[in-house]
């Protein structure tokens, strides 16, 4: 593997860990964890922890993945993997 392929997919993987650790904070942080403190606010007559668990960690998912396309297009840019 040449010098700049090993560059490419070490910043690859720190892209996906720092995005599956927001969705994992989102998803289990405040689906689970921190569950009891958002119950306190409502949200159209629910409670924010129901709406994280139910709804909101999954669209935090889908904008994670344009956000994983954007950053991509931006990495192939930069070293040379765009055709």
């Amino acid at each position: 593997m040449t010098k700049k392929a090993k560059a490419y997919w070490k910043e690859n993987l720190r892209y996906l860990f720092m995005l599956l650790m927001i969705w994992f904070v989102v998803s289990f942080g405040a689906g689970i964890l921190f569950k009891n403190i958002l119950d306190e606010i409502k949200i159209g007559g629910f409670k924010l922890g129901f709406w994280f668990a139910q709804q909101g960690s999954m669209y935090v998912f889908v904008i994670l993945i344009f956000v994983y396309v954007r950053l991509m297009n931006k990495l192939d840019r930069k070293y040379g993997y765009d055709s």
